[in-house]
């Protein structure tokens, strides 16, 4: 069961995708979405974590720039995602999924508790919001540019894990490094790393997808989303 739903704001308001299980409620998962929108990986996404039994929405970022952007992952779609991605501005883009969060967790079918998950840029705003709203888990898809704001993990206090591909060129060995060693200060965060897999290792119509590692990851994602929201 899906619909799309509403999320006002002060300058406006953008739609969402809502998935929902069988049950007809769940607890929440705030879904953010990669440079290429609310694509049909996303939606599959969500309503893959539906039919575990969560109540999980997808909020359109990029509804200032292009309502209902929705790109494949290569040639002229590939370059449209990466020139909204450029004006994309982030403090407005938290603000909005602060708004979305908000419209999901006093949603009839959400029964209160609520985790972020996102892949890519919606990995790094995966982790940035649960620094900045209250959230009982969140988990990180290699989140692109996440060590320019680490210095957020402080105000995390919920259990959140991060996947990584070992071969990923946008996020080099490096950026791996420092993110490991920042946060192995805490105990609430998780990384894990994948060999021989890239960036977007998750997708299935990506060419980096990798099913083993993408199962894999899954299969740890669950298991905190479970424990953490009480599913």
């Amino acid at each position: 069961m899906s619909e799309m739903i509403t999320t006002h704001v002060s300058d406006g308001y953008f739609d969402g995708y809502l998935a929902l299980p069988n049950s007809g409620e769940g607890p929440g998962i705030l879904l953010i979405q990669e440079i290429f929108g609310v694509n049909s990986h996303i939606k599959k996404v969500a309503d893959k974590l539906a039919e575990e039994g969560f109540v999980v929405l997808a909020p359109d970022l990029f509804w200032r720039l292009q309502p209902h952007a929705n790109f494949g992952y290569e040639g002229q779609d590939k370059e449209k995602a990466f020139a909204l991605m450029q004006k994309f501005d982030e403090k407005l883009g938290l603000l909005d999924l602060k708004a979305a969060s908000g419209v999901l967790r006093y949603h009839s079918a959400c029964t209160g508790r609520m985790a972020s998950m996102g892949f890519c840029l919606g990995g790094k705003l995966a982790f940035r919001l649960a620094a900045h709203t209250n959230l009982n888990c969140a988990v990180s898809y290699y989140p692109g540019g996440i060590d320019a704001c680490l210095d957020e993990a402080n105000n995390i206090k919920c259990k959140t894990i991060l996947h990584f591909g070992v071969e990923d060129q946008l996020i080099p060995e490096s950026v791996r490094d420092k993110v490991k060693a920042d946060l192995s200060q805490y105990k609430n965060f998780t990384v894990y790393e994948y060999e021989n897999v890239g960036h977007g290792f998750n997708c299935d119509e990506r060419a980096s997808y990798n099913k083993d590692a993408a199962d894999l990851a899954y299969k740890r994602s669950l298991e905190v989303l479970k424990g953490e929201l009480g599913l």
